[in-house]
């Protein structure tokens, strides 16, 4: 099978769209491979925070892409997604909103997305790819055979992650969370180099007020031969 045969789904959309659950149980249905382009980049911020490097500076951010290993391993129990930065489990540090702030600001960087465009791309093995991202659709697997782009109202979505902050013990406000909510929109959307928008040929999906599994089975729709 060629690269170009391998099909792949891509899954676009804002923060706090439900993306990265939906991605992972469609990749565990299909039983394809699943890229989290977004844990790229906060590994990197992550490894450009271990190492003292100015978020600022292009060419030691670009040193930092080439020099950070990343892996992804699956827990064979709960079958959670596990991103090993340089040796170490950093799954939990990734998921901070600090480490979300550094990744939307180095995903700006057009070196830096050029530097980890081939690392997402290799993610394409048999039987399938399923990618996750805001640029998956549109620059890194233009010719994907399925495309979705998913939204929801940035109260849900600013809803969504306080539950999630509060369930962990972490003191934030809903207020604060929508304003980060509202300006990290406005950072993707209006960024120079791959901004966040729609395929064209994509199938748009608004999640406001649906459950996981209605929009499991919305995206499984689209793929009809698995």
């Amino acid at each position: 099978m060629t690269e170009t045969n391998i099909p792949v789904l891509t899954i676009d959309g804002p923060s706090g769209s439900g993306k990265g659950t939906v991605s992972r149980l469609v990749a565990q249905k299909l039983g394809w491979h699943y890229l989290d382009s977004g844990a790229l980049y906060r590994a990197v911020g992550v490894a450009a925070g271990w190492g003292d490097i100015d978020l600022a500076d292009p060419s030691a951010l670009v040193r930092c892409t080439f020099d950070t290993a990343i892996e992804f391993i699956e827990d064979p129990e709960t079958r959670e997604l596990r991103v090993v930065v340089n040796g170490v489990d950093a799954t939990d540090e990734l998921r901070t909103e600090t480490a979300g702030a550094a990744a939307s600001a180095i995903a700006a960087i057009p070196e830096v997305r050029a530097a980890l465009k081939d690392r997402q791309r290799a993610f394409r093995r048999p039987p399938g790819l399923v990618a996750d991202g805001r640029d998956m659709g549109t620059v890194i697997f233009p010719d994907a055979s399925f495309k979705v782009f998913l939204t929801a109202s940035a109260d849900e979505r600013a809803e969504r992650r306080y539950k999630q902050l509060k369930d962990k013990g972490v003191s934030v406000t809903f207020d604060g969370l929508l304003r980060e909510i509202l300006a990290r929109d406005a950072r993707d959307a209006n960024r120079a180099v791959a901004p966040l928008r729609p395929a064209d040929d994509a199938v748009h999906i608004d999640t406001t007020g649906q459950g996981i599994d209605e929009v499991v089975q919305r995206v499984l729709a689209i793929v009809p031969a698995r």
